[in-house]
C-alpha cells in the first residue's frame, strides 16, 4: 500500500531554506515518532482479539528514526525473550496445514485503519515544530 503526496519535495525544500537542515530533521523526526506511537496503538488493538499469552503485543518495539534510502524512517519489529519476530508472518499470512489463523491479516488491517490518524498525527507534529 503506498500514498503519493505531491508537492512535499517543494515544500521540505522551502522549510529548509527558512529553517535549516537540522531543524526540518528534528521535525520530521517528531512527526514520525507521533504517527509511529498512533500505529503501534493500533497494531496492539488488532492483535489483541486473537493474542494468546501476549508475547506479540508485547515484544512489539519501534526504532529510532534512521535514514533508509535517502527517507526519514522508523520500523516495527519484535524483540524479546520469546523470539515473536520468528512467527509473526505465520500469523499474518498462515501456513500450508492452517491458511487462516486468526490473526491472519492483522498488520494489514492496522496500516488501513491508522492511515488517517497518521497522515494527521504527521501534519500536527509539523505545525507545532513549524
Amino acid at each position: 500500500m503506498s500514498v503519493k503526496v505531491t508537492g512535499m519535495d517543494k515544500m521540505l525544500s522551502n522549510l529548509e531554506k527558512e529553517l535549516g537542515q537540522k531543524a526540518v530533521q528534528r521535525i520530521s523526526d517528531a512527526a514520525l515518532t507521533d504517527a509511529a506511537e498512533i500505529f503501534l496503538d493500533e497494531l496492539k488493538r488488532q492483535f489483541e482479539s486473537w493474542s494468546d499469552k501476549g508475547y506479540s503485543i508485547e515484544e512489539m518495539t519501534l526504532s529510532k528514526p534512521f535514514w533508509e534510502g535517502g527517507t526519514r524512517t522508523i520500523k516495527v519489529y519484535w524483540k524479546g525473550p520469546h523470539d515473536r519476530y520468528r512467527i509473526i508472518h505465520l500469523n499474518e499470512f498462515g501456513t500450508v496445514k492452517n491458511p487462516n489463523p486468526d490473526g491472519k491479516g492483522s498488520i494489514a488491517r492496522a496500516i488501513r485503519n491508522s492511515e488517517k490518524p497518521y497522515h494527521n498525527a504527521i501534519r500536527r507534529a509539523v505545525e507545532r515544530g513549524i
